[in-house]
């Protein structure tokens, strides 16, 4: 039996990698309801938004891997489907998945960055967990090393780059999470995600032997740094605008000091009209 088949019931095949997935977007939509109850967001918004971020995560990232590999797609049209032999890109998950919320906010007239914040590290946390499927379907590998940690893939012992992303995005979970504890604006967290993980992804990238290219370019490089630059963006405008309180604070302050100035201007005026009776 192959090391990527898990067990078979009948005609039917369960691979390690669709158990490792959907095990990945299990944990993530419990980490993220939970949230969204700490924060007594309407779940069932939540529920809604799980409904229609998982097919559309799934779909994005095939039709992404599918649209770089288009040179064997295209003569090769009944492998499309064939999920289960691996072939989802991260990139194309994320963007697809991204929209889908974006969509569906906006036509509810619904908060995006607020249920976004809610979202990303229970993502990065499904993300550390996916990156195991492709251990087991042997691919997402790096090039070959003598470092005492390489793992033998492929007839060769090579660098682990699934186990670097896989740690990587732990460790980017662990960082959104206490951020997401603590004070900040809405959409800091989610801004915080794109250049974390983009930063992390364009240097583990630089390693791996497989990657999707855009002419010379590697796909998922170019695609990080993009992240950065729109997380970036984002968190300049974030920083830029004016919550209501701070608004409020604010008014309050100028209305004082021109209060102030006023009576600062009248005490002369007073102090003169007393000389004159006198």
């Amino acid at each position: 039996m192959e090391t990527s088949i898990a067990f078979n019931v009948g005609p039917l095949t369960v691979r390690w990698y669709g158990i490792i997935v959907a095990a990945a977007f299990a944990a993530g939509s419990y980490l993220a309801y939970r949230e969204a109850a700490r924060q007594k967001m309407n779940v069932d918004v939540l529920l809604n938004i799980l409904i229609i971020i998982i097919p559309a995560a799934i779909i994005g990232a095939r039709l992404y891997y599918v649209a770089m590999r288009w040179d064997f797609y295209g003569q090769n049209l009944s492998h499309i489907l064939r999920t289960w032999q691996g072939g989802l890109a991260v990139h194309g998950g994320i963007i697809a998945a991204v929209l889908a919320v974006f969509i569906y906010c906006h036509l509810r007239k619904d908060k995006f960055l607020s249920w976004a914040d809610i979202l990303v590290p229970a993502v990065a946390f499904g993300q550390a967990i996916g990156r195991w499927g492709n251990y087991l379907n042997q691919e997402a590998y790096g090039y070959e090393t003598t470092l005492p940690w390489a793992m033998y893939i492929d007839g060769a012992y090579r660098h682990p780059t699934f186990l670097y992303e896989s740690v990587w995005n732990l460790l980017v979970f662990i960082f959104l999470y206490i951020l997401l504890r603590r004070r900040h604006r809405t959409g800091v967290v989610f801004a915080s995600y794109l250049i974390a993980y983009s930063v992390g992804r364009f240097f583990i990238e630089m390693l791996r032997t497989d990657s999707l290219m855009i002419g010379s370019l590697r796909a998922a490089m170019v695609v990080s740094v993009l992240g950065v630059c729109i997380g970036l963006f984002l968190l300049n405008h974030i920083r830029r605008q004016v919550l209501p309180q701070e608004g409020l604070a604010l008014s309050s302050k100028k209305t004082a000091s021109r209060q102030s100035e006023r009576s600062q201007q009248r005490e002369p005026a007073k102090k003169q009209g007393k000389k004159n009776k006198n």
